[in-house]
């Protein structure tokens, strides 16, 4: 038997057993995979309703500028990240990348305004790095916090808005990307309208005495059916959305992940804060020169998935390499098996025919646009 005694716990854990679930080692968390439910149906649950998740196990961070002012810290975090900070609105967020000096992604996280400081969410297994690594960077200037005393939930999907309304009435007057600071069932939350499956949805952050209690009260609405990593996962591939560590790292580029759109007009050449982050003499240069490989969605042919890993070719008898897939499976919104990967430029235009190596086999696949499903944003 593994000893899975090292495993560090959410403030939901004992909540998640009582509930069935079946529990797995991640990001250094013991963390529900499924429910009894099982995975297909907690994805197209919260496809149809609303699911809700226990994030908790990622990094929740305050910086907080000794200055007093929002604006020095937007600008000492533009020295780590390739996003315009000091342009983003009180209460409102955007997706970032930390990057390295050879131009690769350290992580991938959020940053919110909060108006006297910024609220970031960094991946589970980076958490402690990226701390460090803020710490390094932005600490001459600002306070850094790893918050440790809150939980986090996501609330995802078409019925979520009703839902999380029930608790708190003003929740329709947020829009994607808002975030604000609410009581919900007398518990002051910080609140985001984001998520991480390509539905309308919110992030919670809750105080670790108070998320079982938010949980509970979330999970008595007859809409909302707890899920777990499982189904995230392919509610997010379904989504387009990268997994840090499989579809992007320290050998991906902002560029060649396909993820330009995160950096906003005043960071690159000609803006008006261009460049002043690691990596960007490359990660600029690629804007205008292009890349040799992109991040593209893959379409199988046939019902058998392809995983990550797998090798792709241009020809039938895999004689000519054309990239790797890094994230796949079943979509079962889609029906159909899923993927996505890093393919060489010349072959990265959508409908290209492609062939993965699997058990032997090279099977069938298509260069698809992203997302699979369409996003049900609320913008």
């Amino acid at each position: 038997m593994e000893d899975l005694s090292h495993l560090k716990h959410t403030p939901l854990h004992a909540l998640h057993l009582s509930l069935g679930a079946r529990m797995v080692p991640f990001a250094g968390y013991d963390m529900p995979v499924q429910y009894p439910e099982g995975v297909l149906k907690e994805h197209l649950h919260t496809r149809a309703a609303a699911g809700l998740f226990d994030v908790s196990h990622m990094g929740q961070i305050v910086i907080r500028p000794k200055s007093g002012r929002v604006e020095d810290a937007a600008l000492a975090l533009e020295r780590l990240v390739p996003v315009d900070v000091l342009g983003l609105a009180e209460d409102r967020q955007r997706y970032g990348l930390f990057t390295n000096a050879e131009g690769g992604i350290l992580d991938d996280l959020m940053i919110a305004n909060r108006g006297d400081h910024l609220f970031l969410v960094v991946n589970a297994a980076c958490k402690d790095a990226d701390f460090a690594h803020l710490k390094r960077g932005v600490g001459d200037t600002c306070e850094v916090t790893l918050l440790d005393d809150r939980a986090l939930l996501a609330l995802q999907g078409p019925r979520a808005e009703a839902v999380l309304g029930e608790l708190w009435a003003d929740v329709a007057s947020m829009r994607f990307m808002d975030v604000t600071e609410a009581d919900l069932h007398d518990v002051s939350c910080i609140i985001s309208r984001s998520g991480y499956t390509g539905e309308d949805g919110f992030e919670i952050s809750v105080p670790a005495a108070s998320a079982v209690d938010v949980a509970q009260r979330l999970l008595e609405h007859p809409d909302v059916m707890p899920i777990g990593l499982g189904a995230r996962d392919s509610l997010r591939l379904e989504a387009g959305l990268c997994l840090y560590g499989n579809d992007i790292d320290t050998g991906t580029t902002p560029v060649e992940a396909s993820l330009e759109w995160a950096i906003q007009k005043s960071r690159r050449s000609g803006g008006t804060r261009a460049g002043g982050f690691p990596g960007a003499d490359r990660i600029l240069a690629e804007f205008a020169d292009g890349v040799s490989r992109r991040r593209v969605g893959l379409k199988p042919e046939g019902r058998a998935p392809v995983r990550g890993g797998a090798k792709l070719f241009i020809d039938a008898e895999g004689k000519q390499a054309a990239g790797t897939v890094t994230s796949g499976g079943f979509g079962p919104s889609v029906d159909g098996p899923i993927a996505m990967g890093y393919v060489d430029a010349e072959h990265a235009e959508n409908g290209t025919r492609l062939f993965a190596e699997v058990r032997g086999k090279y099977l069938p696949l298509t260069v698809s646009a992203l997302p699979f499903v369409k996003q049900t944003y609320k913008r």
